[in-house]
């Protein structure tokens, strides 16, 4: 079994597609450890705001094939592949990390280079897995939070409830 962490996002319909794949992925993979859902400004474009979280699940799944099964699930959403890169998204899905591999799987990059890069990715990572160490830079996500630019990227938590429980970890790094 693998430990897993992924980023999700949506900008259309948002509160629907992140309930969507929530339950999409705890019908797949079981018991989800969830972040805080976070707002924060479309990044690359003009666009509407996204949601954004990060989960933490367990696979036994390799890379290729459960990269396979949340392009699935993005499709099932009605993500739309035909558009530049940076647009709006009803559903993204991207796998951070797989333990503590490093390199290039089924043509996914492990670990993301997002992490490191984004606000709303390095936040909830902190939250779900403060002490864990980023495979390559092998500082824990807390650090990474603590030393990273705060001012860069706006960001902010918002309500959000799933299967009657409101996600909240707000305060906990």
């Amino acid at each position: 079994m693998s430990r897993v962490y992924l980023s999700l996002g949506s900008n259309i319909d948002r509160y629907r597609h992140i309930t969507a794949a929530l339950d999409a992925l705890a019908s797949e993979f079981g018991a989800l450890d969830i972040s805080t859902v976070y707002e924060s400004e479309a990044v690359g474009f003009d666009g509407s705001n996204f949601l954004n979280l990060v989960v933490g699940i367990n696979t036994s799944l390799p890379v290729g094939e459960l990269s396979a099964h949340l392009k699935q699930i993005e499709d099932n959403n009605g993500r739309n592949r035909q558009g530049p890169k940076f647009s709006p998204r009803t559903l993204d899905i991207d796998i951070l990390t797989v333990d503590d591999f490093v390199g290039e799987e089924a043509g996914v990059e492990l670990p993301r280079d997002e992490i490191t890069k984004n606000a709303f990715v390095l936040l909830p990572m902190a939250e779900l897995a403060p002490d864990t160490r980023h495979p390559s830079l092998k500082r824990s996500y807390r650090e990474l939070w603590q030393d990273y630019d705060q001012s860069a990227q706006k960001l902010w938590p918002v309500a959000f409830e799933w299967r009657g429980e409101e996600i909240s970890m707000v305060g906990k790094v």
